[in-house]
């Protein structure tokens, strides 16, 4: 292993802890703050749902943005498939299941249209959201009639508002630390396979440990209220989902590669195209699951829901530690960053903050991240 890539692992590494010790800040100080009940088991449930939609969105965005891209129209889109998905509930009465279909493939078709203009027609995909910003928003309004829709299907609002039951929520949590485990062992062996040297196990064994403490002690937090949310077991799977994508498949190999160098990739093979209008397909795919928690969580379609949703998705992905330039980033980076996000709402809010000085604060964060981030790359 080179020096090089050593120092990148190694940054990485640093950021990862540096997000944690700043996360369990921002944890302590609202705790001392609102008199503990920030930290609570029912406020730190309420949280997790809350950064549910920001995180599922930050996933997406975030392979968006490695392949050096970005879409400003999420928020929008989240809107519209969240219309179109109460509209075909309450008025075109549609079953749960039609309904939700429908708003998925709304939205799968909105993010292949955007990646198509981007990737063949060479259109900067900050143009093609940003036009998809306004024109999705004023889609929402004509389809809704600048009224709010509301949702009276309790299986669709289950999506939003359910709970797993504990037992069940404890299976899970025994195959998550199965699963654990299974990756620590598979490391290890490919380690002895590939020669790299002897095993540390004392490094291995945290590995372990680390994850499997954080897996008990989150469902001893969730089932000391009601259990685990199901928009919270919604953003782990496609959170798991997207890690896989990223790190173990050919697709996530090559977004990354195109956001490195997309010269440098198309040279060698790679078809940088149609990579593109996949990964929007993919990010629409995940806006309309997180346009249906949203609609089914506030129980009703409302022609201004999503608004800014982009922003939020967006600063979780360059606070986790994504690059605007493309070619970096993780997607543990960007759930962490989306927890961060949520957890400044959630604070800010329990301590009555006005809007206006949320906005500035998180606007603030956002520009000191990706400053850090260029000041980080012109110290490489």
């Amino acid at each position: 292993m080179s020096e090089n890539t050593t120092s990148k692992i190694n940054t990485s590494n640093l950021r990862a802890y540096i997000m944690i010790a700043v996360l369990a800040l921002i944890w302590a100080y609202f705790h001392w703050a609102t008199d503990s009940i920030f930290l609570t088991p029912r406020n730190l449930s309420n949280l997790m749902t809350q950064m549910s939609v920001t995180g599922i969105l930050a996933v997406g965005m975030l392979m968006v943005i490695v392949s050096a891209n970005i879409d400003l129209a999420v928020g929008s889109v989240l809107g519209l498939a969240g219309g179109v998905a109460a509209y075909s509930l309450a008025s075109w009465e549609f079953s749960v299941p039609v309904a939700i279909a429908i708003a998925v493939m709304v939205s799968i078709a909105i993010g292949t249209f955007q990646g198509v203009l981007t990737a063949y027609m060479n259109i900067p995909a900050f143009i093609v959201t940003l036009g998809g910003l306004l024109a999705w928003r004023g889609a929402v309004k004509w389809q809704l009639g600048g009224n709010t829709v509301p949702v009276a299907e309790d299986s669709f609002k289950f999506i939003g508002q359910g709970n797993l039951p504990m037992t069940y929520g404890w299976a899970l949590a025994g195959l998550a630390i199965i699963f654990v485990l299974f990756m620590v062992y598979r490391s290890v062996q490919s380690a002895r396979s590939y020669g790299l040297g002897e095993v540390n196990y004392a490094a291995t064994s945290l590995k372990a440990i680390i994850p499997i403490g954080a897996i008990v002690a989150f469902m001893l937090v969730m089932n000391s209220y009601q259990g685990v949310p199901i928009p919270v077991l919604i953003f782990v799977f496609v959170a798991l989902f997207g890690a896989f994508l990223t790190t173990s498949t050919t697709f996530g190999r090559y977004l990354y590669a195109i956001g490195g160098n997309a010269e440098a990739a198309r040279l060698s093979g790679i078809n940088n195209r149609l990579n593109v209008v996949k990964v929007f397909a993919l990010l629409g795919a995940l806006t309309g699951i997180a346009a249906l928690i949203f609609t089914a969580r506030v129980g009703s379609a409302a022609p201004d829901a999503g608004v800014l949703k982009e922003l939020d998705a967006i600063a979780a992905c360059v606070i986790g530690g994504a690059s605007l330039m493309g070619g970096r980033g993780t997607i543990f980076g960007a759930c962490l960053g989306a927890l961060i996000m949520a957890s400044l709402d959630n604070g800010m809010s329990l301590l009555n903050v006005r809007d206006f000085m949320q906005d500035i604060i998180k606007g603030s964060i956002l520009v000191a991240a990706v400053g850090l981030d260029m000041f980080g790359r012109k110290q490489g």
